[in-house]
């Protein structure tokens, strides 16, 4: 009778929901590419045999890593029923990365599940309109624009004292 033996059932991953302005609905099929500082969820099924049937994997010490060539995330996997599952926000940085889960316990087979994907940076139209760090240095071009036209109209239609003066 064999023990310890483990497998990967399923793996998805795709975008969560995300509370923001515009109320997005999380997707269930993950998509072509990942956009910097997505919100992310991953979801492994591992499969423990016991009794000749594979039952679902009780444990929960299991890591989940996104690495490009180190590791950006490392989070521990949370169980739910042989679900498990893990949200996270994606880093600032694109390139390819990797979902890894590399399990190595004694008294377990060793269970390693990587899968690729790509991490593109915003588009010029996804960027904020406005930067509300930048308002001190909005506020000081609009102040220089207004003085440059109020010095302009006090020097264009300022009149000097006529010079003529009588002596008696």
């Amino acid at each position: 009778m064999e023990k310890g033996v483990l497998r990967v059932k399923s793996v998805s991953h795709h975008k969560a929901c995300l509370l923001s302005l515009f109320f997005r609905v999380g997707e269930k099929s993950p998509p072509r590419e990942y956009t910097i500082m997505d919100n992310v969820e991953y979801t492994i099924e591992i499969e423990e045999l016991s009794n000749g049937k594979w039952e679902p994997f009780k444990g929960d010490d299991v890591q989940l890593e996104f690495t490009r060539i180190d590791p950006f995330i490392r989070t521990t996997l949370k169980n739910y029923n042989g679900k498990l599952k893990a949200q996270f926000k994606l880093p600032d940085v694109y390139g390819v990365f990797k979902f890894m889960v590399d399990y190595r316990r004694i008294g377990y087979t060793h269970l390693l599940n990587v899968q690729q994907v790509s991490v593109r940076p915003l588009q010029h139209t996804q960027y904020e309109r406005f930067i509300y760090s930048a308002y001190p240095y909005y506020v000081s071009a609009f102040s220089m624009m207004i003085g440059v036209v109020l010095f302009s109209c006090v020097f264009l239609y300022h009149k000097e004292p006529s010079k003529d003066v009588k002596k008696d």
